[in-house]
């Protein structure tokens, strides 16, 4: 958790050397593969939409992690930290989305427009699924249908819900890692924070969030693991005395991946909205190199284009009842 003292005497300090240094090169992005993400029933897939927005794809079901689409990470339209590209996916291009899960309420996971979009799909609002004290919030923000507000259920930590899915119910648990939360600068702490444990009988997934190293992830591995596959923040981790409490960086992340026990990972959380010291392109560089120095075969934890799509398959080699 920052202290005002923090904030401004990082804040001189990055004014004065001139940070972030421009990306290197162009951070592409793809066209989404539309027809497969509208068709598809039964495989799990994950597409990036871009920071830590994404579309997972699991049991027949549409789950949108973190959606930011606007064009800054900010209470305002047009101030604050811009969009480095558009959206990998346009709200308009999703397939009708089921549920959309929240890890936290800073402006850069949580934004009211993005919210609120989705909220108005053809076909009917999905089912938001918050942290315990962000249901007002959302009940407040979101638009009614007839005077309906759309489902609305908000966890504390290690509780757990389920989501029904065409292929079978879905486990949704909502889990603590090491971060923080406030949206007005008056609110510290008064919502929760955490990552998401996303369990199916074919396939388990874990959404990290924003964290800091700590010995949560070992314990989430333990109860929770193993994972197929986790998605887990990879940037905005310099100077490393400001932000070591608050987000790892991509040698921690690595080592979060090996805590959870997951088979597989994607770098989120870089290449978007340029929030600390390191150029927006420096995370793939150093996972690459934490990776190497670890031994770990590169192609086990990657990163994504903005649009692009990682399918998975859903073989269920290691069976786990759900908690």
């Amino acid at each position: 958790m920052t202290s005002p003292r923090d904030v401004l005497r990082w804040s001189v300090a990055r004014a004065r050397a001139r940070l972030p240094h421009p990306p290197r090169g162009p951070i592409e992005r793809v066209a989404p593969d539309l027809s497969y993400l509208h068709a598809n029933r039964d495989e799990p897939a994950y597409t990036w939409i871009g920071h830590s927005s994404a579309l997972l794809q699991i049991g027949g079901a549409n789950l949108l992690l973190d959606p930011v689409f606007s064009r800054t990470a900010s209470p305002f339209r047009y101030l604050g930290p811009r969009r480095h590209q558009p959206p990998g996916l346009t709200v308009e291009q999703l397939p009708h989305v089921d549920a959309v899960l929240l890890t936290h309420n800073h402006y850069d996971h949580l934004d009211r427009w993005s919210v609120r979009a989705v909220a108005r799909q053809a076909g009917g609002a999905p089912a938001y699924f918050v942290p315990r004290g962000l249901e007002r919030w959302f009940a407040r923000n979101l638009p009614r249908r007839r005077g309906v507000l759309p489902h609305i259920e908000a966890l504390a930590w290690h509780e757990g819900t389920q989501l029904p899915a065409p292929l079978g119910p879905i486990g949704l648990h909502f889990l603590p890692v090491q971060h923080w939360s406030s949206r007005t600068g008056f609110d510290r702490n008064a919502s929760l924070w955490g990552s998401w444990a996303v369990l199916h009988d074919a396939f388990r997934f874990w959404y990290s969030g924003d964290l800091g190293y700590s010995n949560e992830p070992r314990e989430i591995g333990e109860r929770y693991g193993p994972f197929d596959a986790a998605a887990i923040a990879i940037g905005a981790y310099e100077p490393r005395w400001f932000m070591r409490a608050q987000h790892v960086n991509p040698e921690e992340a690595v080592q979060v991946m090996l805590d959870v026990r997951a088979a597989q990972a994607i770098g989120v959380h870089w290449g978007t909205f340029s929030l600390t010291d390191e150029p927006l392109d420096q995370p793939p560089r150093d996972l690459e190199q934490a990776l190497d120095a670890r031994g770990i075969a590169r192609e086990r934890f990657v990163v994504l284009q903005h649009g692009e799509t990682r399918r998975f398959v859903a073989v269920n080699t290691h069976p786990h009842p759900q908690p």
